[in-house]
């Protein structure tokens, strides 16, 4: 009896250990599976595209917004009570016209005080003089009379400047804008009246990339296709900055004629610049940009890996970007999926 016990103890003690053998088998595998499907899943997806040479148009396209070619505040030299608007919104002015009037009873008043004291100074002057033959008064004190209708003289010749100043003119011809007061408005010297700008020609203010910038020159013909109207227009460089804005973009101004007041300060225009013959030119998508253009950094994959690299851009051409440093042909750049991924980001590539 106590034989049989301690077999079946054997057996029950056997049965235990295959079963703790089958668990641990099963434990490993199911890790190892896990550790698979772990080292799968860490890879992120993403498209890519090759860099390659292209031959690319000399031509190329900026977007910009049109200015007037003149754009005054007029402005009181005085302050005082408006009185009178010669002119409304819309209307036509030309230099030296008057386009507001100040009240003149304050100034009037100045005036015929700074005349009588003029006027006084001179007739004390007189009997001065007189006097001085005389021997009645001191060459001092005629010295002092003179100076004091010198300094009277002065002051009314002020106040005449400023009596004909209640008169407020243009300095520039043009259209009216804006009107910034009413009259009876009281207001302090300085103060805009009127908003004149002149559109019978615009200036189209547009950016270019650092890579063409030394291909310009002032008096070149630019192609301009304003986005309001279907005709293409002829302008010219009138202007090109001496510095980049900071983003190595270079504000350049095309000066269009508009004598027939289609367009308007403020719409939107493309300029086409007609650069040299076609070109082979190292390029990648845009998409492949991480953010922006003007960032200058894209995810290259090699080994699996992508790896965050900053280069140097060119001219962009609509959907194709061309690299002047920092990728070589046959390089392959992400360009999609980059949110997903960090500098040295493990990588599967799908179609």
């Amino acid at each position: 009896m106590k034989k049989k016990s301690i077999l079946t103890l054997i057996a029950i003690v056997g049965v235990a250990l295959i079963f703790m053998f089958i668990l641990q088998s099963n434990k490993s595998k199911n890790q190892a599976e896990l550790a698979i499907v772990s080292e799968v899943n860490s890879e992120v997806a993403v498209r890519t595209a090759a860099v390659s040479h292209e031959q690319i148009s000399g031509q190329f396209t900026a977007n910009g917004t049109f200015l007037p070619q003149t754009q005054a505040q007029i402005a009181s030299e005085l302050g005082g009570q408006v009185i009178s608007l010669e002119v409304q919104e819309g209307s036509q002015v030309r230099p030296g016209q008057v386009i507001a009037r100040l009240a003149t009873d304050k100034i009037n008043v100045n005036l015929t005080n700074a005349k009588a004291v003029l006027n006084n100074a001179e007739a004390t002057l007189q009997r001065y003089e007189a006097a001085f033959k005389t021997g009645g008064i001191t060459a001092v004190q005629l010295d002092q009379a003179r100076l004091q209708v010198e300094n009277a003289r002065a002051q009314y010749e002020s106040a005449s400047l400023s009596s004909g100043d209640t008169a407020i003119r243009s300095q520039v011809a043009g259209i009216v804008n804006r009107k910034m007061v009413e009259i009876g408005s009281v207001i302090g010297a300085g103060t805009p009246i009127v908003e004149v700008v002149d559109i019978t020609s615009l200036k189209l203010r547009v950016e270019v990339d650092e890579a063409v910038v030394g291909n310009l020159e002032v008096g070149d013909t630019v192609t301009v296709l304003p986005s309001a109207t279907s005709r293409t227009l002829e302008g010219q460089v009138t202007f090109i900055a001496p510095a980049s804005n900071g983003a190595l973009k270079f504000p350049v101004e095309i000066t269009v004629d508009n004598a027939s007041g289609q367009l308007r300060g403020g719409m939107y225009a493309t300029a086409r610049f007609n650069q040299n013959a076609a070109r082979e030119v190292l390029t990648i998508p845009r998409e492949a940009f991480v953010g922006s253009v003007s960032d200058n950094q894209v995810f290259v994959v090699k080994d699996g890996k992508a790896h965050l690299t900053t280069i140097r851009s060119g001219i962009n051409h609509g959907g194709k970007v061309e690299v002047l440093e920092g990728l070589q042909a046959g390089d392959q750049v992400v360009t999609s999926g980059q949110i997903n991924l960090l500098d040295q980001s493990a990588v599967r590539i799908i179609q």
